[in-house]
């Protein structure tokens, strides 16, 4: 989504690609052009048949056509600002919703601008247009050419432009087998040439899935959001009748009352219908009915914002409820590549032998542990590298799973170098000292290679996963929120527990198999837990379907996005735990709204329904404690009060609540005092200076 993303460090090397990103949109930032541009949408969403799904909002407009034709009926300025400021009331309402949805097509736009008509070459030659492919198909993709459609590459490796999805300029490679194998269609290959099968359904494809999920078309209520709802009407239903009575009640108390004031009208002003219509919409929780599913859509925007694909609101809502995350230690808690720290020689040998020795052995060696004995060789002990063609009788050994060594044959000198049970095997000899360094560094959270000279051992590198900088402040922040981590690592016990101990994370599971996986996931899912977890590969697949939060990476394959209920287009492990803190965000957002319009809907009882009524009954006097001006300016002062803050609370519905990591009894007291005491007294004091400006209104 190219309109929208905070770009996150590319990580993968190349050159640069052709597409370009565009501006990225801060979140809960409102240009004033926003509004106007989104009024006539707020304006179409005034038909009944699309606004009856918000009871509250219907509800409004009903009563603003009753007012309508009772102003018709009987002109009077009173009646006739009343009927406009409810009008007001609903527009302002689906303008909320409007801009919220707004955000959403300008990206669908971008998306739109970004696809392109591709010409499909299927394996035997023939060309079709990219609409007319079918699941199953085998299309062959060279350099220069536009991929037709979702899949994964079964037959070579090439560099892709992945911008016009990601934002990303950087290409990536995209390659057979693995977990990088997965390609969308409208991205563009750059290099070499690639043969993809199609995953993807006619019409169904990952971008046009983006699109609709972003304009919101296919944006369902969540069950949190439709049980508000139920709230919100049940509470609408109670206020109605309470208002519908009122008439009755004041008609009952004319009869018995003869010295009783006629309640037909307010000081001449306004029909009782009219004023019947305005206390109910003043009373029922209007400001949160306005904003609900405003704050639904921002929640989703900022997860699009940090380049993250929800395939549902049920999934954001859910990453707000977790309580266990399950982390990859490679890549997201640690930063993956490990690195030769330190060279332990045994006693008698010299160290500069032994960096000779690890270096020779890792000259051909192109992994990054590989090319980090060679460079730390050369720092620390003055060992040039050596070009591995000019180092004359050389033959190099690789490393294979079966013999988990690898190392150089020079003349007599057999170097090796490896796991500690397959060097220690090679040289038939063996030591406590050996295993005294290899237990101290895997203890400290290390990786030994041991490195031996025909029969003889030299010594030990220390290979370090480094924990990424502030990963342990992070999940001190997820146990303030009452949210458990998990570890998952292929690594023996030992070293598990040392790199776990280091990040700070709860717990921790060590060689870790994918049904390892899934059993954990069930198993914390048995006692009430919700769980998120990131994946990339097939044999992710189960336990992202499994978790009530999977997170599948945008490079991975087409299973894991498949089974996962996100994709993060940036394939940042790591964007798991801002993923939870935006779905923590958006349910303390709705709660906070909901705590003042409750809050809101008393504050105003108390300050309409004294002013109202004192005249019929005394008693109420007592309460009247702001003294407006007369029961009519009353009644208008929170009609306008109650369509204005709607407006000012449209940037707090878009932008969020600020989450600070707390307990929830922490979270209950501060949106009690700011958004509970902030809904009462904003009332009074917003009340009051209408009331100031309505009085000079010559009539009312």
């Amino acid at each position: 989504m190219t309109a929208v993303l905070d770009k996150h460090a590319d990580k993968h090397a190349g050159e640069p690609a052709t597409g370009t990103a565009q501006k990225p949109v801060k979140a809960g930032l409102i240009d004033p052009k926003q509004f106007g541009k989104s009024l006539p949408d707020a304006l179409r969403k005034l038909d009944p048949r699309t606004l009856w799904r918000n009871p509250v909002m219907f509800i409004v407009e009903v009563g603003a056509v009753f007012t309508t034709v009772l102003s018709i009926a009987d002109p009077s300025l009173f009646a006739w600002l009343i009927t406009g400021w409810l009008w007001l009331t609903v527009i302002f309402a689906n303008l909320a919703e409007a801009v919220a949805e707004g955000r959403g097509k300008a990206q669908a736009a971008a998306l739109r601008s970004a696809k392109q008509d591709a010409v499909a070459i299927l394996a035997d030659g023939t060309e079709i247009a990219a609409t007319q492919l079918k699941q199953g198909d085998v299309v062959v993709v060279e350099a220069g050419q536009i991929i037709p459609g979702d899949g994964d590459v079964i037959e070579g490796i090439a560099s892709v432009d992945e911008s016009a999805i990601t934002g990303e300029s950087a290409p990536v490679i995209r390659e057979s087998g693995g977990d990088r194998s997965a390609v969308t269609g409208g991205t563009k290959v750059l290099s070499d040439r690639i043969v993809v099968r199609i995953t993807q359904k006619p019409g169904e494809s990952f971008v046009d899935r983006m699109i609709a999920l972003v304009e919101g078309a296919n944006r369902q209520k969540t069950p949190n959001e439709i049980a508000l709802n139920i709230l919100l009407a049940a509470l609408t239903v109670i206020f109605l009748l309470a208002v519908v009575t009122l008439q009755p009640l004041a008609i009952f108390s004319k009869a018995y009352q003869a010295a009783a004031p006629d309640t037909s009208a307010i000081d001449g002003n306004g029909v009782t219908g009219i004023v019947l219509v305005s206390l109910l919409v003043c009373l029922i929780p209007t400001t949160i009915g306005a904003l609900l599913s405003a704050i639904g859509i921002a929640g989703m925007d900022r997860l699009v914002q940090r380049n993250v694909l929800a395939m549902s609101g049920r999934a954001v809502e859910a990453a707000g409820d977790v309580s266990t995350l399950l982390l990859d230690k490679t890549g997201t808690i640690t930063l993956g590549n490990r690195q030769a720290s330190e060279l332990v020689p045994l006693n008698g040998v010299d160290p500069q032998d032994l960096a000779d020795a690890a270096q020779l052995a890792s000259l051909a060696d192109e992994t990054p542990e590989g090319r980090s004995v060679v460079v730390l060789a050369k720092n620390e002990y003055g060992i040039r590298e050596r070009e591995p063609g000019l180092i004359g009788g050389a033959t190099f050994v690789p490393f294979t799973a079966q013999t988990r060594m690898s190392g150089v044959d020079i003349g007599d000198r057999k170097i090796r170098k490896g796991a500690a049970a397959a060097v220690i095997k090679w040289t038939g000899s063996s030591s406590a000292e050996v295993d005294a360094i290899v237990g101290r560094i895997s203890d400290q959270g290390g990786t030994p290679l041991v490195v031996a000279e025909n029969d003889r051992i030299l010594g030990v590198i220390h290979l370090k996963d480094v924990v990424k900088a502030g990963m342990k402040a992070r999940f001190d922040e997820m146990r303030r929120m009452g949210i458990r981590t998990v570890m998952i690592t292929g690594d023996n016990p030992r070293t598990a527990a040392a790199i776990a101990a280091e990040a700070g994370v709860d717990d921790f599971l060590a060689e870790a198999t994918p049904e390892d996986k899934l059993a954990l996931i069930k198993k914390e899912q048995q006692g009430g837990r919700l769980v998120a977890m990131t994946g990339d590969g097939t044999n992710d697949a189960p336990a992202l379907a499994q978790a009530d939060v999977g997170v599948a990476m945008n490079t991975g394959t087409s299973a894991a996005k498949e089974a996962g209920n996100m994709v993060d287009l940036d394939s940042d492990p790591t964007k798991l735990i801002e993923i939870v803190e935006i779905g923590k965000q958006l349910l303390i957002t709705r709660g906070a709204l909901t705590t003042f319009s409750i809050a809101n809907d008393i504050a105003k009882y108390f300050a309409i329904i004294p002013a109202m009524f004192a005249a019929v009954y005394p008693g109420l006097d007592t309460l009247n404690i702001m003294r407006l001006h007369s029961p009519g300016s009353a009644i208008l002062s929170a009609v306008v009060f109650n369509a204005i803050v709607i407006v000012f609370l449209i940037p707090l519905a878009l932008r969020g609540v600020r989450y600070r990591p707390s307990s929830a009894s922490a979270l209950l007291r501060r949106n009690l005092l700011v958004y509970g005491l902030g809904g009462v007294i904003a009332p009074f004091l917003g009340i009051k200076l209408i009331d100031l400006f309505i009085q000079l209104i010559p009539g009312i």
